[in-house]
C-alpha cells in the first residue's frame, strides 16, 4: 500500500507506516496544484494530511481509497466529494485534547494576569508593578464551555482544579446525551445562557453547518462587561465582527488561537483587526502543536492505516452513512457453495433492486451460511420464487421489512 504524506508528520509515524509494510512518500510542502499532480503521478492509496486542503479535484485525480486527517478536525477535506468516490475519510479524535486544553488554560491565565503585557513592559525597560498587580484571579469565577467533547472535557478538569465553577452547553447534552459526572458542572439550555453566567467563555465546538457562526452577536451580547472570551476551536464558529464590537463596547478580554482568515502556509503575512486591540492576545493556531500531541497523533495514524491494510476496516471513519435507503432485508439460508450469492444478486439486478449492505455468516464446519442482504425495495413474490427455485443450494429465504 502506497502512502503519501503531504504535511508535517512525525518521523515516528513515518517509521511506523514503513514497519507496517507501506511504501511511504513524504512531501510535506505539497498543496494545491502540486498536490493534485503528486496524487496523479504517485497513484497513492492513502493520503495523510494535517491542515493541507484536500479538494474534489485532487480526489478526482487520485487513486486514493483513504484520507487520514492527522488531527481532530477535518473541515479542510472535501468529505462529500470523498464519499461520492467511495474514499474513506478518517481522523484522530482526542489525541490533541490535552494540548489544546493546556493552551486554553494558558490563555485564560495570560488574560487574567496580563502576562504578555508584563513581558513587553519589562523588555522595554519599564517597571510597572502598580499597574500589573491588578488581577482578579480565577478561583471562584465561572467558566462557561460551549462544547463538551474531548477537549472541552480536558479543559473542565483543569479549570475545576483551579477552583472554577463550570457551566456547559453541548449539542450532545441538548440531544439527550448522558452528562458525565467526573467534573461538577451545570448544563444550561442555550449558548446564550452559558454566556450570561460565565466570567470566562471558552469555545470547543467542531465546525459543522450547524455550528458555523453559532457564537454570534446575540450570544456575545449576554457576556458581562470585562469578562473573558477564548477560542481555540475554529475561527468559523464565531462571528468575529461581533466579537470585535464586544471588545470595544464591553471591554471583553479575548484569547485566540484561531481566526476568521489565516495564512495557508506555516509562515506568511497576517492581518486581523482584532489582534490590534489592547485587550486581545493571540497565538499562531498552535493548540495541537506539542511534541506529546503530535506523537500521539502519529501513532493513531499508523493504527488507522495498519488496520485498513490488515483488515480492510478503517477506525474513526467520519463519512459512512448512519442510515441507508434500505427498506427490506432478504435473509437467505444456503449451502456454502460457489455461485449461490452471485445467483441471488443477479436476479435482484434483473428486478432493478439495489443491494445496500450485505453480511454472510458461516456456520461451524463451513457447510452452510446465512446471508442478510439489505435492499432498497421489496422483491416481488414471483422474483422471490425464481431466486428460491433457481438454486438447489438455497435452503430457505424470507423477506423482512426494516
Amino acid at each position: 500500500m502506497k502512502v503519501l504524506v503531504a504535511d508535517k508528520f512525525e518521523q515516528s509515524g513515518v517509521d511506523g507506516l514503513r514497519a507496517a509494510g507501506c511504501e511511504v512518500i513524504v512531501q510535506p510542502e505539497l498543496q494545491d496544484a502540486a498536490l493534485e499532480q503528486a496524487l496523479r503521478e504517485t497513484k497513492a492509496d492513502v493520503l495523510v494530511v494535517r491542515s493541507t486542503k484536500v479538494t474534489e479535484a485532487m480526489l478526482e485525480a487520485s487513486s486514493l481509497s483513504l484520507v487520514v486527517r492527522a488531527g481532530a478536525g477535518y473541515n479542510t477535506i472535501d468529505v462529500k466529494a470523498a464519499s461520492r468516490r467511495g474514499i474513506y475519510v478518517s481522523n484522530c479524535p482526542g489525541k490533541n485534547a490535552v494540548a489544546v486544553a493546556e493552551l486554553t488554560l494558558g490563555l485564560i491565565l495570560a488574560l487574567d494576569r496580563r502576562i504578555p503585557d508584563n513581558v513587553a513592559e519589562l523588555r522595554a525597560g519599564t517597571w510597572n508593578k502598580k499597574e500589573f498587580s491588578k488581577a482578579r484571579g480565577l478561583h471562584g469565577r465561572t467558566l462557561g464551555l460551549l462544547g463538551y467533547g474531548n477537549i472541552g472535557r480536558e479543559v473542565a478538569k483543569r479549570a475545576h482544579a483551579c477552583g472554577m465553577p463550570i457551566v456547559v452547553w453541548s449539542r450532545r447534552f441538548a440531544g439527550g446525551g448522558e452528562v458525565p459526572d467526573d467534573v461538577p458542572m451545570t448544563v444550561l439550555r442555550t449558548p446564550a445562557d452559558v454566556a450570561a453566567r460565565a466570567d470566562v467563555l471558552s469555545v470547543h465546538l467542531a465546525l459543522t453547518p450547524e455550528t458555523r457562526g453559532l457564537v454570534n452577536a446575540d450570544v456575545l451580547h449576554h457576556l458581562q462587561p470585562g469578562s473573558y472570551f477564548i477560542n481555540t476551536a475554529r475561527g468559523e464558529v464565531v462571528d468575529y465582527q461581533a466579537l470585535e464590537a464586544a471588545v470595544r463596547e464591553k471591554q471583553i478580554r479575548v484569547g485566540l488561537d484561531v481566526y476568521a482568515t489565516e495564512p495557508s502556509g506555516a509562515t506568511g503575512a497576517f492581518s486581523d483587526p482584532l489582534i490590534g486591540l489592547p485587550n486581545v492576545y493571540g497565538t499562531h493556531h498552535i493548540g495541537a502543536s506539542t511534541d506529546q500531541a503530535q506523537e500521539a497523533i502519529a501513532a493513531e495514524t499508523v493504527r488507522i492505516v495498519r488496520s485498513y491494510l490488515e483488515t480492510g476496516k478503517v477506525p474513526n471513519v467520519v463519512n459512512l452513512s448512519a442510515t441507508t435507503p434500505a427498506s427490506h432485508m432478504l435473509v437467505v439460508r444456503h449451502r456454502d457453495r460457489p455461485g449461490v450469492l452471485a445467483h441471488v444478486f443477479d436476479h435482484l439486478r434483473s428486478g432493478d433492486i439495489n443491494v445496500q449492505e450485505t453480511e454472510n455468516v458461516i456456520f461451524e464446519g463451513a457447510e452452510a451460511a446465512v446471508a442478510r442482504i439489505n435492499l432498497d425495495a421489496a422483491p416481488s413474490d414471483d422474483l422471490l420464487r425464481t431466486i428460491r427455485s433457481g438454486s438447489t443450494d438455497i435452503l430457505d429465504l424470507h423477506l423482512v421489512t426494516i
